[in-house]
């Protein structure tokens, strides 16, 4: 069986990234936060947002694939 490495990754520390860049959980983070958070000095705060662009490319096609499937 495969391990649910995103599960598990998302899930570590929820809110976090938002907190560090003032964004209000709930409402997206601008990319161009997201590209500035990605060049940040505070290697935490770059490992979470690599993992957050990382997350937004997979989430654009299990929902796309998911929508195929439905039609």
């Amino acid at each position: 069986m495969k391990e649910k490495w995103m599960q598990k990754a998302f899930s570590a520390h929820p809110g976090k990234l938002h907190r560090k860049l003032g964004v209000p959980e709930g409402e997206k983070i601008p990319a161009e936060k997201l590209a500035s958070a990605a060049g940040s000095k505070d290697p935490s705060v770059r490992r979470m947002a690599s993992l957050a662009k990382t997350g937004k490319r997979f989430a654009g096609k299990r929902n796309k694939s998911r929508n195929k499937s439905r039609r």
